[in-house]
């Protein structure tokens, strides 16, 4: 089969490797869909050591066979996938945090990832698609769930005030679980007019970054969950200090390729809660992607305007360089094997 890897920054190329075949408890999937993470280009520009796996990690795909013991899927099973390879048995693992698991593993990262003609993972890493969920919005379940998971963190409740920072994919998706959640306003600071009307669309209230009149409004309508989600090098967690009411909450999703410094005077004097937030867990017998699927089952129709480009796996390079270039209006760009 044909996969990519990322062999140094700036550089893709496709190889033929031998396709998996199914281990006892686990499933080989045809994958479908995969779209291209922020953190994936972080890897592509050098901000991160290259991975020596085929990256990707957003999967949604095909059950094409399954290994011995798997008795809860078939193939031709539609299944959206989470790249998340867990041990099962430690404190985090039994109580729903397998995200702090003490062998954690991230597909495309850790091991071969999604840029993929096949992909082999266990049967609990693998959740059934609603029907009304075609692919491309089905690979969307993934960076929806860190929504989720950073919303559930942050204890959005009904009637809330959320700030969004950052309007790429996961900072669109985290309003989304916001306004989800029952917040009775979510703004969002977005740096593009696309980014700003797939915003509204969500619900959501958009603001230029950098503008003053976000920050004389949160000055007089102080929010009461602050979600961060740009990371690199920005400034912004001064930023979710000084916009968060005293004793709200902070979360922060942003992948920093720096050590950012904060101003932990405002952060004692407001007693904010700043809570680092990784990936997804559970929460009782819900799993975060149970409900990031939920959502997407109900809100499948405004979905699809998050994907504006789709490339087939040979133009992978070229799907790198779009979604890094937002000039073209890039939201989520996708890959077909």
């Amino acid at each position: 089969m044909l996969a990519a890897y990322c062999t140094q920054p700036g550089t893709l190329e496709l190889r033929e490797v031998p396709r998996p075949e199914p281990a006892p408890g686990h499933v080989v999937v045809k994958v479908r869909n995969c779209g291209i993470c922020g953190s994936d280009l972080h890897y592509w520009s050098g901000g991160f050591p290259v991975p020596s796996v085929c990256p990707g990690h957003e999967i949604a795909g095909e059950v094409a066979e399954v290994g011995q013991g798997v008795t809860g899927l078939a193939p031709g099973d539609r299944v959206a996938v989470e790249p998340a390879i867990t041990c099962g048995r430690c404190a985090g693992c039994r109580v729903g945090d397998y995200q702090l698991c003490r062998e954690f593993r991230v597909l495309g990262t850790h091991q071969d990832g999604g840029f993929a003609e096949y992909l082999h993972m266990p049967e609990y890493a693998l959740f059934r698609l609603p029907d009304q969920v075609d692919w491309a919005t089905a690979a969307l379940t993934e960076p929806l769930a860190v929504g989720v998971h950073g919303a559930r963190l942050g204890q959005v409740r009904l009637g809330d005030r959320v700030l969004v920072l950052g309007a790429g994919t996961i900072g669109l998706l985290a309003a989304l679980a916001a306004v989800e959640a029952g917040a009775a306003e979510v703004l969002i600071t977005a740096r593009h007019p696309h980014q700003r009307a797939a915003a509204e669309r969500f619900g959501a209230r958009p603001f230029s970054e950098g503008r003053e009149d976000l920050s004389s409004y949160v000055f007089e309508h102080p929010v009461d969950v602050t979600i961060e989600t740009v990371g690199g090098t920005a400034d912004t967690l001064n930023q979710a200090l000084y916009s968060t009411r005293a004793g709200g909450a902070v979360v922060v999703l942003g992948v920093f390729t720096t050590q950012p410094q904060i101003n932990a005077v405002v952060l004692m004097l407001k007693e904010i809660r700043m809570i680092g937030s990784l990936m997804y867990g559970r929460h009782g017998t819900r799993a975060d992607f149970d409900v990031a699927l939920d959502v997407l089952a109900r809100r499948a129709a405004d979905m699809s305007h998050l994907i504006t480009h789709a490339l087939p796996l040979a133009e992978i390079g070229e799907g790198y360089r779009i979604a890094a270039d937002k000039s073209r209006q890039s939201i989520k760009v996708t890959i077909t094997p």
